[in-house]
């Protein structure tokens, strides 16, 4: 019998910045859709789906999100808060916390992602292929803004590139990463060396992703999956999902 997955990052540290001034006074990852935080959304999404224990890491505004995690805590959630003085990166954050997922599988989550995600099918999907990574990947309309896959008739990721100027595909990165303490391994120069003093944080599509062609499937989302990074699509989002629901 295959071991349950119940362990997640939810990465909710972003500054937001493109969403000013939506952000100065209020962190992204707490924008209201349809009346709800877009964290209480992934919550409950993540509860849906037997997912327990999480670590959300936190920057911008931390002491709102920190509250507001603090009034969501309950018999179910197992709540783990990672405040970042400095921006760590998406890689960056795993990377500090490997010690907490250990040897079991984890969910890797952007939280600045608006989406109904089924994550139970993308758990047995993960299990059935036995790889270190499941890459998330949905169709974009612009693939120039995205990282984009390169996938085989096979289902592998052979090819992967940030914000490509020649996309070879419109398969995006979705934010939504099945892994396992294998991944690691991809990352030997993390070793001995200070995070926070790093002037680039290391992220998942430029400095984890593509070192790991060959250890990977994608998982074709399709899925409600909107990026609320702008007023404009902050706006269409909240439409979009009133529509849905």
């Amino acid at each position: 019998m295959a071991e349950k997955i119940s362990q997640a990052f939810l990465l909710a540290a972003g500054l937001g910045t493109r969403l000013r001034p939506l952000t100065n006074t209020m962190p992204k990852c707490l924008l209201p859709i349809g009346g709800k935080p877009l964290l209480q959304i992934w919550l409950e999404n993540l509860k849906r789906h037997g997912i327990n224990k999480i670590l959300i890491n936190t920057h911008w505004f931390a002491d709102k999100v920190s509250a507001f995690l603090t009034a969501q805590s309950n018999a179910y959630f197992q709540l783990n808060i990672f405040n970042e003085t400095n921006l760590l990166g998406s890689a960056g954050t795993i990377w500090a916390n490997k010690e907490w997922v250990g040897k079991k599988p984890f969910f890797i989550l952007y939280g600045d992602n608006l989406t109904n995600v089924n994550l139970s099918k993308m758990i047995a999907f993960h299990q059935e292929h036995g790889l270190p990574f499941t890459l998330g990947v949905f169709q974009t309309d612009n693939p120039r803004q995205c990282g984009i896959a390169e996938i085989d008739e096979g289902g592998n990721v052979v090819g992967f590139e940030e914000k490509p100027k020649e996309p070879k595909s419109h398969w995006a990165a979705a934010g939504i990463y099945l892994a396992d303490h294998r991944i690691f391994q991809a990352l030997p120069e993390m070793e001995n060396k200070s995070l926070a003093s790093r002037s680039v944080p290391f992220d998942m599509g430029f400095h984890v992703i593509p070192k790991l062609l060959g250890q990977m499937k994608a998982y074709f989302i399709h899925d409600f999956l909107m990026d609320i990074g702008t007023p404009q699509s902050y706006e269409q989002a909240q439409q979009s999902w009133k529509e849905m629901e």
